[in-house]
């Protein structure tokens, strides 16, 4: 294979394509000059798509300049996969290259003779942030933020602050505002870069500055970051500790990464899936997380094979009912899902408080009824249509009703008690639900046609 055979890189970058033929060829020169020229974050998700052998061979090939931000953005099992198998000096090199708030993520990961090999290498002023970071927990603000940040005093001119930006030889990336502070390091507020440069000269930071700008303090989770930049639509922000001194940074892209874990908790949590987990996992760790929870969903399947079990006398005399009986669960299931999920996304965005879940309960339910009924005339007029029996269609059309009521009001009771006693709804909200949904459509239809019908 000649160069000529290797498509150039273009702006869409290297393929996995690529890479898999590459590596099929043995074409490592011409792979590695490819590296070269990938963004680390297109490098994770292609080494996060490859088997574990041909993951270690790819990883091997990439520059070392590249090591330590493609490691921080691989997902927490695909970066274990390589972290076991580096040189201690490969890692000690990386970590020296890495982002302090990126290191601090990581750095537990790491044995404690590598962690001790990174500190005593470390330079004193970067170990000290690394400290403060680390002195948070896991999935704080004070652990995600960033220490380079540029301030300014209020009291100086905005001749004064381009002047002291013209002395760097970069600034950090997402800068578009300055953070301003007095001279013991409270927040004062944002200096925007763009009143910098419009504005004139010799006006006082503390006349243009925004007051606004409001901080996150370094002990707020995850969540209210995430919710902090939807509502004030910053590219940065402050941090400040309880007492408003200044501590560091929460860029855009940090929120971007909060924002895809939390899709794929979700995504994934649903089946039992860890977001973390690696699509190239070994089949023995894979099967032990996946088989928790077939051991529940095979509980709630017991519990509504169950319910039915209680009425095979009325099956077997009147076998309609069972052609039709999962028409009911179906049906309740679906309309639980979509208030599940309208009451899921409310939490998130913090929509949801103890002033408006009665009227939004409410509301639920109603829609529940009108639902209810007007499906309940529908099915009723097919299942008569088919079977010919009026009994049958009365009940189903009942049964109905009654489910899609119990799925309405489930679907907005479970997210709210499962965050009162601080289980993640998205989790195992929708495993509650369905069992909710299938005892309650199989005992109401199955129940009503004992009761009336025999």
């Amino acid at each position: 294979m000649t160069e000529q055979d290797i498509t150039p890189v273009e702006t869409s970058g290297l393929s996995l394509d690529q890479v898999f033929l590459l590596l099929e060829q043995q074409e490592t020169d011409q792979l590695k000059a490819l590296l070269e020229q990938t963004h680390p974050g297109q490098l994770a998700d292609i080494l996060e798509a490859m088997p574990p052998k041909k993951r270690e061979q790819l990883w091997e090939l990439i520059p070392e300049s590249l090591d330590a931000e493609t490691l921080s953005l691989l997902h927490d099992e695909a970066r274990n996969s390589l972290i076991v198998r580096m040189e201690p000096e490969e890692l000690v090199a990386a970590a020296e290259h890495m982002d302090v708030n990126d290191l601090a993520y990581m750095i537990e990961e790491f044995p404690e003779h590598i962690r001790q090999s990174i500190e005593e290498k470390l330079p004193d002023d970067i170990l000290e942030h690394l400290e403060t970071n680390l002195s948070f927990e896991e999935g704080t603000a004070g652990r995600l933020m960033s220490q380079d940040v540029i301030t300014v005093r209020n009291d100086v001119t905005l001749e004064v602050v381009l002047r002291y930006l013209q002395l760097h030889e970069e600034l950090p990336d997402y800068t578009d505002g300055l953070m301003v502070i007095d001279r013991q390091g409270f927040y004062q507020g944002k200096l925007l870069l763009n009143k910098v440069l419009t504005l004139d000269e010799d006006m006082l930071v503390k006349d243009v500055m925004d007051t606004q700008q409001q901080a996150i303090l370094a002990t707020d989770d995850d969540h209210e970051v995430t919710l902090f930049f939807e509502k004030f639509h910053s590219v940065s922000a402050a941090v400040v500790d309880e007492n408003n001194r200044l501590l560091g940074r929460i860029t855009v892209d940090d929120v971007i990464d909060i924002l895809r874990a939390e899709a794929d908790r979700t995504l994934l949590g649903r089946d039992g899936l860890d977001e973390e987990e690696d699509l190239f996992a070994p089949v023995i760790s894979s099967t032990k997380r996946r088989t928790v929870w077939l051991g529940i969903n095979l509980i709630t399947a017991f519990l509504a094979a169950w319910v039915i079990g209680m009425y095979t006398d009325t099956l077997d005399k009147i076998v309609a009912l069972a052609v039709l009986m999962p028409i009911v669960a179906s049906m309740g299931g679906i309309a639980g899902s979509q208030t599940l999920t309208l009451t899921i996304r409310g939490l998130a965005l913090d929509q949801i408080t103890s002033g408006n879940r009665f009227w939004l309960a409410r509301k639920e339910v109603l829609i529940g009824i009108l639902n209810g009924v007007l499906w309940a005339v529908v099915i009723a007029l097919l299942s008569w249509l088919w079977f010919k029996d009026i009994g049958i269609s009365m009940v189903i059309a009942a049964a109905i009703v009654i489910n899609l009521v119990a799925a309405a009001a489930s679907g907005i009771a479970i997210p709210l008690i499962l965050q009162r006693i601080n289980i993640d709804p998205a989790l195992s909200g929708a495993v509650i639900l369905t069992t909710v949904t299938d005892v309650v459509g199989f005992m109401s239809f199955l129940g009503l046609a004992t009761y009336y019908l025999l």
